[in-house]
Protein backbone atom coordinates (compact mmCIF):
# COMPACT_ATOMS: atom_id res chain seq x y z
CA UNK A 1 0.00 0.00 0.00
CA UNK A 2 1.18 3.35 -1.00
CA UNK A 3 0.78 5.91 1.92
CA UNK A 4 2.66 9.12 0.18
CA UNK A 5 1.80 10.87 -3.07
CA UNK A 6 3.76 9.89 -6.18
CA UNK A 7 4.66 10.53 -9.52
CA UNK A 8 5.65 7.47 -10.21
CA UNK A 9 3.19 5.21 -11.82
CA UNK A 10 2.26 1.61 -11.66
CA UNK A 11 -0.63 1.26 -14.24
CA UNK A 12 -3.09 -1.62 -12.94
CA UNK A 13 -5.12 -1.84 -16.19
CA UNK A 14 -4.74 -0.28 -19.91
CA UNK A 15 -5.91 3.47 -18.98
CA UNK A 16 -6.54 5.71 -21.85
CA UNK A 17 -3.14 8.23 -22.88
CA UNK A 18 -4.55 11.00 -22.39
CA UNK A 19 -5.10 10.00 -18.72
CA UNK A 20 -1.46 9.50 -17.96
CA UNK A 21 0.88 12.39 -17.01
CA UNK A 22 4.70 11.38 -16.92
CA UNK A 23 6.78 12.88 -14.11
CA UNK A 24 8.43 16.21 -15.21
CA UNK A 25 11.68 16.20 -17.15
CA UNK A 26 14.34 18.31 -17.27
CA UNK A 27 13.27 20.76 -20.58
CA UNK A 28 9.90 19.39 -19.94
CA UNK A 29 8.66 22.80 -19.19
CA UNK A 30 11.30 24.91 -21.46
CA UNK A 31 7.98 26.13 -23.18
CA UNK A 32 7.04 28.11 -20.01
CA UNK A 33 8.16 31.56 -20.36
CA UNK A 34 10.45 32.58 -17.52
CA UNK A 35 8.44 33.33 -14.03
CA UNK A 36 9.07 35.95 -11.64
CA UNK A 37 8.33 33.92 -9.00
CA UNK A 38 10.38 31.82 -6.56
CA UNK A 39 10.15 29.22 -4.34
CA UNK A 40 6.76 28.37 -4.28
CA UNK A 41 4.54 25.79 -2.21
CA UNK A 42 0.77 25.67 -3.01
CA UNK A 43 -1.90 24.03 -1.35
CA UNK A 44 -4.59 22.94 -2.66
CA UNK A 45 -8.21 22.08 -1.46
CA UNK A 46 -10.88 19.85 -2.84
CA UNK A 47 -13.11 23.06 -3.37
CA UNK A 48 -11.76 25.14 -5.97
CA UNK A 49 -9.36 26.74 -3.55
CA UNK A 50 -5.41 27.10 -3.18
CA UNK A 51 -3.29 28.51 -0.49
CA UNK A 52 -0.10 29.86 -2.82
CA UNK A 53 3.28 30.93 -0.94
CA UNK A 54 5.94 32.29 -2.76
CA UNK A 55 9.09 33.13 -1.14
CA UNK A 56 11.14 35.60 -3.28
CA UNK A 57 14.40 37.76 -2.91
CA UNK A 58 14.12 41.57 -3.85
CA UNK A 59 16.42 44.33 -2.69
CA UNK A 60 14.51 47.57 -0.96
CA UNK A 61 15.93 50.76 -0.24
CA UNK A 62 15.94 52.71 2.71
CA UNK A 63 12.38 54.25 3.52
CA UNK A 64 8.82 53.41 1.34
CA UNK A 65 9.39 52.27 -2.04
CA UNK A 66 6.49 49.78 -4.37
CA UNK A 67 7.60 46.72 -5.51
CA UNK A 68 5.88 45.22 -8.09
CA UNK A 69 5.27 41.11 -7.71
CA UNK A 70 4.32 39.52 -11.54
CA UNK A 71 3.04 36.05 -12.00
CA UNK A 72 0.78 36.26 -8.73
CA UNK A 73 -2.11 33.93 -9.59
CA UNK A 74 -4.64 36.18 -12.09
CA UNK A 75 -7.37 34.99 -9.67
CA UNK A 76 -5.80 35.74 -6.86
CA UNK A 77 -8.31 37.25 -3.71
CA UNK A 78 -6.21 40.28 -3.21
CA UNK A 79 -7.99 40.88 0.51
CA UNK A 80 -6.49 37.40 1.41
CA UNK A 81 -2.52 38.69 0.60
CA UNK A 82 -0.29 38.71 3.49
CA UNK A 83 3.73 39.24 3.39
CA UNK A 84 6.31 38.39 5.55
CA UNK A 85 9.50 40.75 4.97
CA UNK A 86 12.05 41.54 7.98
CA UNK A 87 11.81 45.11 8.90
CA UNK A 88 9.78 46.17 6.39
CA UNK A 89 6.11 46.75 6.33
CA UNK A 90 3.38 47.20 3.86
CA UNK A 91 1.81 50.98 3.62
CA UNK A 92 -0.36 49.90 0.49
CA UNK A 93 -1.23 47.53 -2.03
CA UNK A 94 -2.95 47.29 -5.54
CA UNK A 95 -3.81 44.20 -7.78
CA UNK A 96 -3.55 44.70 -11.52
CA UNK A 97 -5.72 42.38 -12.80
CA UNK A 98 -6.24 44.35 -16.36
CA UNK A 99 -4.22 42.15 -18.52
CA UNK A 100 -2.45 43.26 -21.91
CA UNK A 101 -4.42 41.78 -25.02
CA UNK A 102 -5.64 43.15 -28.37
CA UNK A 103 -8.96 44.29 -27.18
CA UNK A 104 -7.80 45.73 -23.76
CA UNK A 105 -4.76 47.73 -25.47
CA UNK A 106 -7.75 49.18 -28.42
CA UNK A 107 -9.98 50.09 -25.47
CA UNK A 108 -7.04 52.15 -23.60
CA UNK A 109 -6.66 53.85 -27.08
CA UNK A 110 -9.68 55.28 -26.89
CA UNK A 111 -9.37 59.37 -27.48
CA UNK A 112 -5.40 58.45 -28.25
CA UNK A 113 -4.04 59.12 -31.25
CA UNK A 114 -2.22 55.85 -32.95
CA UNK A 115 -0.56 55.28 -36.30
CA UNK A 116 -3.14 53.00 -38.94
CA UNK A 117 -0.84 50.62 -41.24
CA UNK A 118 -2.52 49.11 -44.44
CA UNK A 119 -0.74 46.71 -46.60
CA UNK A 120 -1.78 46.68 -50.44
CA UNK A 121 -2.30 43.05 -51.21
CA UNK A 122 -1.50 43.48 -55.09
CA UNK A 123 1.87 45.13 -54.51
CA UNK A 124 2.55 44.32 -50.79
CA UNK A 125 3.25 47.96 -50.37
CA UNK A 126 2.31 50.08 -47.03
CA UNK A 127 0.84 53.19 -45.60
CA UNK A 128 0.44 54.85 -42.74
CA UNK A 129 -1.79 57.46 -41.57
CA UNK A 130 -2.55 59.07 -38.35
CA UNK A 131 -5.46 58.11 -36.68
CA UNK A 132 -7.61 58.99 -33.62
CA UNK A 133 -9.79 56.22 -32.09
CA UNK A 134 -13.25 57.21 -31.20
CA UNK A 135 -14.64 53.39 -30.06
CA UNK A 136 -13.45 50.04 -29.56
CA UNK A 137 -17.44 48.52 -29.77
CA UNK A 138 -17.92 45.66 -31.96
CA UNK A 139 -15.41 46.78 -33.95
CA UNK A 140 -12.69 50.14 -34.20
CA UNK A 141 -13.92 53.35 -35.18
CA UNK A 142 -11.54 56.01 -36.30
CA UNK A 143 -10.78 59.77 -37.51
CA UNK A 144 -8.46 59.82 -40.21
CA UNK A 145 -8.48 63.59 -41.00
CA UNK A 146 -11.99 64.50 -41.95
CA UNK A 147 -13.40 60.85 -42.34
CA UNK A 148 -14.34 58.30 -40.41
CA UNK A 149 -13.64 54.80 -40.94
CA UNK A 150 -14.26 51.49 -39.27
CA UNK A 151 -10.81 49.46 -39.55
CA UNK A 152 -11.13 46.08 -41.40
CA UNK A 153 -9.15 43.52 -42.06
CA UNK A 154 -6.28 44.84 -44.25
CA UNK A 155 -5.40 47.21 -41.62
CA UNK A 156 -3.97 47.27 -38.42
CA UNK A 157 -2.78 49.62 -35.91
CA UNK A 158 0.48 51.13 -33.88
CA UNK A 159 0.53 52.73 -30.60
CA UNK A 160 3.11 54.54 -29.50
CA UNK A 161 3.33 53.14 -25.91
CA UNK A 162 1.86 50.81 -23.81
CA UNK A 163 -0.91 52.63 -21.90
CA UNK A 164 -0.68 53.25 -17.96
CA UNK A 165 -2.40 49.79 -15.90
CA UNK A 166 -2.02 47.20 -18.33
CA UNK A 167 -0.37 44.50 -17.25
CA UNK A 168 1.70 41.21 -19.56
CA UNK A 169 1.14 39.24 -16.09
CA UNK A 170 -0.85 39.01 -13.44
CA UNK A 171 0.82 41.98 -11.10
CA UNK A 172 0.45 42.56 -7.43
CA UNK A 173 1.83 45.85 -6.61
CA UNK A 174 2.95 46.55 -2.98
CA UNK A 175 4.30 49.92 -1.10
CA UNK A 176 6.78 49.03 1.65
CA UNK A 177 8.24 51.06 4.05
CA UNK A 178 11.93 49.12 4.79
CA UNK A 179 13.94 50.32 8.36
CA UNK A 180 16.84 49.62 6.50
CA UNK A 181 18.32 49.14 2.61
CA UNK A 182 19.59 45.50 1.33
CA UNK A 183 18.32 42.67 0.07
CA UNK A 184 15.98 40.20 1.93
CA UNK A 185 13.81 37.55 1.36
CA UNK A 186 9.34 38.29 1.25
CA UNK A 187 6.93 35.30 1.52
CA UNK A 188 3.88 36.01 -0.38
CA UNK A 189 1.03 34.54 0.80
CA UNK A 190 -2.60 34.48 -0.84
CA UNK A 191 -5.81 32.57 -1.66
CA UNK A 192 -6.61 31.66 -5.38
CA UNK A 193 -9.64 30.22 -6.88
CA UNK A 194 -8.70 28.36 -10.59
CA UNK A 195 -6.63 25.65 -8.65
CA UNK A 196 -8.27 22.37 -7.58
CA UNK A 197 -8.12 18.45 -7.46
CA UNK A 198 -10.32 14.92 -7.24
CA UNK A 199 -9.60 11.64 -6.68
CA UNK A 200 -10.46 9.31 -9.03
CA UNK A 201 -9.94 5.14 -8.48
CA UNK A 202 -9.34 2.87 -10.85
CA UNK A 203 -10.72 -1.38 -9.59
CA UNK A 204 -10.37 -4.58 -11.08
CA UNK A 205 -12.71 -7.30 -9.76
CA UNK A 206 -11.71 -11.00 -9.65
CA UNK A 207 -15.52 -12.28 -9.09
CA UNK A 208 -14.46 -16.16 -8.47
CA UNK A 209 -11.50 -15.19 -6.27
CA UNK A 210 -13.47 -12.60 -4.50
CA UNK A 211 -10.38 -9.90 -4.66
CA UNK A 212 -10.02 -6.18 -6.02
CA UNK A 213 -7.57 -4.42 -6.85
CA UNK A 214 -7.59 -0.54 -6.55
CA UNK A 215 -5.42 1.89 -8.01
CA UNK A 216 -5.90 5.55 -6.91
CA UNK A 217 -4.97 8.78 -8.78
CA UNK A 218 -4.83 12.41 -7.83
CA UNK A 219 -6.19 14.85 -11.00
CA UNK A 220 -4.97 18.17 -10.80
CA UNK A 221 -6.37 21.40 -12.87
CA UNK A 222 -4.91 24.68 -13.01
CA UNK A 223 -7.41 27.41 -14.60
CA UNK A 224 -5.66 30.64 -12.50
CA UNK A 225 -4.09 32.28 -15.56
CA UNK A 226 -0.99 31.77 -13.94
CA UNK A 227 1.56 28.55 -13.67
CA UNK A 228 3.45 27.74 -10.71
CA UNK A 229 6.74 25.94 -11.98
CA UNK A 230 8.78 23.12 -9.52
CA UNK A 231 6.05 23.66 -6.90
CA UNK A 232 5.88 21.96 -3.46
CA UNK A 233 2.52 20.56 -3.37
CA UNK A 234 -0.07 19.68 -0.86
CA UNK A 235 -3.33 18.44 -1.35
CA UNK A 236 -6.15 18.88 1.23
CA UNK A 237 -9.11 15.96 1.49
CA UNK A 238 -11.84 17.56 3.33
CA UNK A 239 -14.54 20.44 3.08
CA UNK A 240 -12.99 23.64 4.40
CA UNK A 241 -15.24 26.36 5.63
CA UNK A 242 -16.91 28.45 2.86
CA UNK A 243 -20.02 29.44 0.98
CA UNK A 244 -19.86 27.35 -2.20
CA UNK A 245 -17.98 24.39 -0.66
CA UNK A 246 -19.21 21.20 -2.73
CA UNK A 247 -16.93 18.49 -1.04
CA UNK A 248 -15.39 17.73 -4.34
CA UNK A 249 -18.83 17.29 -6.07
CA UNK A 250 -20.54 15.27 -3.87
CA UNK A 251 -23.70 16.38 -2.75
CA UNK A 252 -26.71 13.45 -2.81
CA UNK A 253 -29.75 14.84 -2.22
CA UNK A 254 -32.97 12.57 -1.37
CA UNK A 255 -33.82 10.75 -4.68
CA UNK A 256 -29.89 10.22 -4.55
CA UNK A 257 -29.59 8.91 -0.91
CA UNK A 258 -32.93 6.33 -1.64
CA UNK A 259 -31.30 5.18 -4.47
CA UNK A 260 -28.35 3.84 -2.97
CA UNK A 261 -27.54 0.62 -1.86
CA UNK A 262 -27.71 -0.79 2.00
CA UNK A 263 -24.22 -1.42 3.30
CA UNK A 264 -22.58 1.77 3.45
CA UNK A 265 -21.32 2.46 7.13
CA UNK A 266 -18.44 4.82 8.20
CA UNK A 267 -15.06 3.71 9.51
CA UNK A 268 -13.76 4.95 13.16
CA UNK A 269 -10.00 3.88 12.37
CA UNK A 270 -7.61 6.77 12.03
CA UNK A 271 -5.37 6.81 8.86
CA UNK A 272 -1.82 7.05 9.44
CA UNK A 273 -1.69 9.64 6.37
CA UNK A 274 -0.75 13.22 7.72
CA UNK A 275 -3.23 15.53 9.40
CA UNK A 276 -4.39 18.92 9.33
CA UNK A 277 -7.03 20.01 11.81
CA UNK A 278 -9.67 17.52 10.50
CA UNK A 279 -8.27 17.04 6.73
CA UNK A 280 -5.96 14.44 5.66
CA UNK A 281 -3.15 15.71 3.64
CA UNK A 282 -1.84 14.18 0.65
CA UNK A 283 1.63 15.76 -0.31
CA UNK A 284 3.08 15.02 -3.36
CA UNK A 285 6.52 13.29 -2.70
CA UNK A 286 8.65 15.53 -5.65
CA UNK A 287 8.15 18.74 -6.94
CA UNK A 288 5.84 19.37 -9.73
CA UNK A 289 4.97 22.14 -11.88
CA UNK A 290 1.19 23.35 -12.34
CA UNK A 291 1.02 24.74 -15.77
CA UNK A 292 -1.65 26.98 -16.07
CA UNK A 293 -4.53 25.34 -18.49
CA UNK A 294 -3.51 21.64 -17.48
CA UNK A 295 -4.68 18.79 -16.22
CA UNK A 296 -1.95 16.44 -14.43
CA UNK A 297 -2.40 12.92 -12.76
CA UNK A 298 0.16 11.10 -10.14
CA UNK A 299 -0.73 8.07 -8.28
CA UNK A 300 -1.41 7.83 -4.65
CA UNK A 301 -3.07 4.41 -3.78
CA UNK A 302 -1.88 1.06 -5.09
CA UNK A 303 -3.41 -2.08 -3.19
CA UNK A 304 -4.23 -5.49 -4.68
CA UNK A 305 -5.86 -8.15 -3.17
CA UNK A 306 -8.82 -6.62 -1.52
CA UNK A 307 -11.72 -9.17 -0.42
CA UNK A 308 -14.84 -8.22 -2.28
CA UNK A 309 -18.26 -9.35 -2.97
CA UNK A 310 -20.72 -9.04 -5.54
CA UNK A 311 -24.14 -8.31 -4.17
CA UNK A 312 -27.25 -7.77 -5.68
CA UNK A 313 -30.19 -5.06 -4.25
CA UNK A 314 -33.77 -3.63 -5.21
CA UNK A 315 -35.45 -0.59 -3.16
CA UNK A 316 -39.32 -0.63 -3.80
CA UNK A 317 -41.05 2.84 -2.96
CA UNK A 318 -44.12 2.47 -0.84
CA UNK A 319 -47.13 0.99 -2.70
CA UNK A 320 -44.45 0.92 -5.41
CA UNK A 321 -45.46 -1.55 -8.47
CA UNK A 322 -44.35 -2.46 -12.06
CA UNK A 323 -46.02 -3.51 -14.75
CA UNK A 324 -43.13 -5.31 -16.31
CA UNK A 325 -39.83 -6.76 -14.16
CA UNK A 326 -37.00 -4.89 -13.69
CA UNK A 327 -33.55 -4.62 -13.39
CA UNK A 328 -31.68 -5.10 -9.99
CA UNK A 329 -29.05 -3.53 -8.85
CA UNK A 330 -25.51 -4.76 -8.77
CA UNK A 331 -23.74 -3.76 -6.02
CA UNK A 332 -19.44 -4.15 -5.07
CA UNK A 333 -18.81 -4.85 -1.77
CA UNK A 334 -15.51 -4.21 0.05
CA UNK A 335 -13.62 -2.14 3.40
CA UNK A 336 -11.40 0.35 3.54
CA UNK A 337 -10.34 -1.17 6.81
CA UNK A 338 -6.74 -1.68 7.73
CA UNK A 339 -7.42 -5.30 8.25
CA UNK A 340 -8.96 -6.83 5.46
CA UNK A 341 -9.37 -3.87 3.31
CA UNK A 342 -8.08 -0.69 1.67
CA UNK A 343 -5.92 0.62 4.32
CA UNK A 344 -6.83 3.76 3.53
CA UNK A 345 -8.73 7.08 3.86
CA UNK A 346 -10.62 7.98 0.58
CA UNK A 347 -10.93 11.60 -0.46
CA UNK A 348 -14.19 12.16 -2.58
CA UNK A 349 -14.11 10.84 -5.83
CA UNK A 350 -15.27 8.58 -8.40
CA UNK A 351 -14.82 4.48 -8.01
CA UNK A 352 -14.61 2.78 -11.69
CA UNK A 353 -14.61 -0.83 -12.01
CA UNK A 354 -13.41 -3.03 -14.51
CA UNK A 355 -13.61 -6.74 -15.21
CA UNK A 356 -11.67 -9.29 -16.80
CA UNK A 357 -13.46 -10.84 -20.26
CA UNK A 358 -12.91 -14.29 -20.83
CA UNK A 359 -9.92 -13.27 -23.32
CA UNK A 360 -8.10 -11.49 -19.84
CA UNK A 361 -8.69 -7.84 -21.09
CA UNK A 362 -9.88 -5.67 -18.50
CA UNK A 363 -13.30 -4.46 -19.47
CA UNK A 364 -15.42 -1.51 -17.75
CA UNK A 365 -18.46 -2.78 -15.97
CA UNK A 366 -19.58 0.67 -13.92
CA UNK A 367 -18.70 3.65 -11.82
CA UNK A 368 -19.80 4.98 -8.62
CA UNK A 369 -19.08 8.01 -6.74
CA UNK A 370 -17.88 7.84 -3.07
CA UNK A 371 -17.85 10.95 -0.40
CA UNK A 372 -15.17 11.36 1.62
CA UNK A 373 -14.27 8.19 3.16
CA UNK A 374 -13.07 7.59 6.91
CA UNK A 375 -10.64 4.12 6.92
CA UNK A 376 -12.57 1.21 8.49
CA UNK A 377 -15.43 2.27 6.62
CA UNK A 378 -17.61 -0.40 4.35
CA UNK A 379 -18.11 0.40 1.25
CA UNK A 380 -21.43 -0.87 -1.13
CA UNK A 381 -21.19 1.01 -4.74
CA UNK A 382 -23.76 0.47 -7.24
CA UNK A 383 -22.22 -0.50 -10.60
CA UNK A 384 -25.09 -1.37 -13.05
CA UNK A 385 -28.45 -3.42 -13.44
CA UNK A 386 -28.03 -6.86 -13.96
CA UNK A 387 -28.56 -8.07 -17.29
CA UNK A 388 -30.22 -11.94 -15.53
CA UNK A 389 -32.12 -10.72 -12.26
CA UNK A 390 -35.17 -9.15 -11.99
CA UNK A 391 -37.59 -8.02 -9.47
CA UNK A 392 -41.39 -7.26 -10.14
CA UNK A 393 -43.32 -5.77 -7.23
CA UNK A 394 -46.93 -5.85 -7.12
CA UNK A 395 -49.53 -4.72 -4.73
CA UNK A 396 -52.30 -7.80 -3.79
CA UNK A 397 -54.25 -6.10 -2.14
CA UNK A 398 -55.08 -3.11 -0.19
CA UNK A 399 -58.01 -2.86 2.38
CA UNK A 400 -59.46 0.05 5.05
CA UNK A 401 -59.55 -1.65 8.11
CA UNK A 402 -60.60 0.90 10.60
CA UNK A 403 -61.03 4.92 10.04
CA UNK A 404 -57.13 5.59 10.10
CA UNK A 405 -55.45 2.19 9.35
CA UNK A 406 -54.99 0.55 5.91
CA UNK A 407 -53.62 -2.99 5.00
CA UNK A 408 -51.72 -3.50 2.26
CA UNK A 409 -50.54 -7.66 0.90
CA UNK A 410 -47.03 -6.92 -1.52
CA UNK A 411 -45.69 -9.70 -3.52
CA UNK A 412 -42.21 -9.45 -5.28
CA UNK A 413 -41.46 -12.17 -7.80
CA UNK A 414 -37.71 -12.72 -8.51
CA UNK A 415 -36.32 -14.21 -11.42
CA UNK A 416 -32.70 -16.09 -12.08
CA UNK A 417 -31.38 -16.49 -15.50
CA UNK A 418 -28.29 -17.13 -14.39
CA UNK A 419 -26.33 -20.57 -14.24
CA UNK A 420 -25.79 -19.85 -10.74
CA UNK A 421 -28.14 -19.17 -7.80
CA UNK A 422 -28.42 -15.58 -6.32
CA UNK A 423 -29.31 -13.43 -2.99
CA UNK A 424 -31.13 -10.19 -3.59
CA UNK A 425 -31.58 -7.88 -0.73
CA UNK A 426 -35.24 -6.56 -1.21
CA UNK A 427 -36.03 -3.32 0.62
CA UNK A 428 -39.07 -2.03 1.12
CA UNK A 429 -39.07 1.63 2.12
CA UNK A 430 -41.98 3.98 2.84
CA UNK A 431 -42.84 2.25 5.72
CA UNK A 432 -42.81 5.03 8.24
CA UNK A 433 -43.98 8.40 6.66
CA UNK A 434 -43.88 9.91 9.74
CA UNK A 435 -46.80 8.24 11.98
CA UNK A 436 -44.52 5.72 13.56
CA UNK A 437 -46.99 2.94 13.82
CA UNK A 438 -46.76 0.64 10.84
CA UNK A 439 -46.99 -3.08 11.61
CA UNK A 440 -45.52 -6.18 9.41
CA UNK A 441 -48.27 -8.34 10.18
CA UNK A 442 -47.73 -11.44 8.07
CA UNK A 443 -44.64 -12.08 5.90
CA UNK A 444 -43.29 -15.64 3.97
CA UNK A 445 -40.10 -15.30 4.91
CA UNK A 446 -38.51 -13.12 8.21
CA UNK A 447 -37.74 -9.93 7.63
CA UNK A 448 -34.70 -7.53 8.86
CA UNK A 449 -36.04 -3.73 10.53
CA UNK A 450 -33.24 -2.16 8.99
CA UNK A 451 -34.71 1.16 10.49
CA UNK A 452 -38.40 2.71 10.80
CA UNK A 453 -38.95 3.39 7.25
CA UNK A 454 -37.46 0.19 6.15
CA UNK A 455 -37.83 -3.68 6.01
CA UNK A 456 -35.18 -6.04 4.44
CA UNK A 457 -35.52 -9.33 3.08
CA UNK A 458 -32.47 -11.79 1.98
CA UNK A 459 -34.52 -13.68 -0.66
CA UNK A 460 -32.13 -16.94 -2.52
CA UNK A 461 -33.08 -17.89 -5.61
CA UNK A 462 -31.89 -20.21 -7.36
CA UNK A 463 -30.26 -20.78 -10.62
CA UNK A 464 -31.97 -20.34 -14.11
CA UNK A 465 -35.38 -20.00 -11.51
CA UNK A 466 -37.79 -18.25 -9.52
CA UNK A 467 -38.61 -17.13 -6.02
CA UNK A 468 -41.56 -14.88 -4.50
CA UNK A 469 -41.77 -12.63 -1.48
CA UNK A 470 -45.23 -11.84 0.25
CA UNK A 471 -45.12 -9.66 3.30
CA UNK A 472 -48.75 -7.66 4.50
CA UNK A 473 -48.42 -4.19 6.64
CA UNK A 474 -50.73 -2.41 8.36
CA UNK A 475 -50.27 1.45 7.92
CA UNK A 476 -52.22 4.47 8.18
CA UNK A 477 -51.91 5.40 4.83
Amino acid sequence: MRLGVSTAVLVLIAIPAFAQTAPDAPGANASLSPSAQGDVSVTIYNNDLALVQDTRRITLPRGSSRQDFPDVSAQIRPETVTLSAPDAAIVEQNFDYDLLSPGKLMDKAVGQTVTVVRTNPATGAETRESARVLANNGGTIVQIGNRIEVLGDNAHVVFPSLPAGLRARPTLSITLDAEAAGARPVTLSYLSRGLGWKADYVALFDERAGKLDVQGWVTLSNTSGTSFANAHTLLVAGTVGGDDNDDNGYRPNRFQMNRQPRGNQPGTETSAREQLGDFYVYPLSDRTTIANAQTKQVSFLNVAGVPAAKAYFYRNTWLGKLDEAASVDTVLKFSSSKSGGLGDALPAGTVRVYMRDVRGSPQFIGESAIPHTPMGSALALKTGEAFDVKILPVVEKREKIGDTRWRTTMSYRITNARAEGVTVEVAQAGLDNWWHDTRIVDESQKSERADADEAVWHVAVPANGSASLTATFDTRY
